[in-house]
């Protein structure tokens, strides 16, 4: 069975997903997800879903579902790259996706996760430090 790769960068797991989602593929996502929060110790998870044309229901609860796994395993969830007919579907279906940081795109995702979970500053200390 086809499997969407998760990195690891740092405290955090990122996702990138460049197939098109089926209901079995995004239920073992969200076991590989729960596995690797619980062997690495990440404290985030950002998924980038830019490449996704639509999203239906079943997708949508299951992104929720995947924020409160991980928020229950002390990690934050965000969701990147959502394309505007994406969200317009979201909204005329009623899926509210609670627990779920959105961002515009990766780098704005890091940058929330990152000032979200304090390690702004625990960065820029290391930073100074090795300097």
């Amino acid at each position: 069975m086809q499997r969407i790769p998760i990195l690891k960068m740092g405290p955090f797991l990122l996702v990138t997903i460049q197939v098109d989602l089926h209901d079995r593929l995004v239920m073992a996502l969200q076991d590989d997800l729960t596995n690797m929060v619980s062997k690495t110790g990440a404290r985030g998870v950002l998924i980038d879903i830019s490449s996704l044309d639509m999203v239906d229901s079943f997708i949508g609860r299951m992104l929720g579902g995947i924020a409160a796994v991980t928020r229950l395993m002390d990690a934050q969830t965000v969701v990147v790259g959502m394309q505007p007919a994406v969200a317009i579907t979201m909204v005329e279906l009623g899926l509210d996706l609670p627990g779920v940081l959105t961002a515009l795109n990766v780098e704005r995702g890091m940058e929330l996760l990152r000032s979200r979970l304090g390690l702004v500053r625990e960065m820029a200390h290391d930073i100074d430090t090795k300097a």
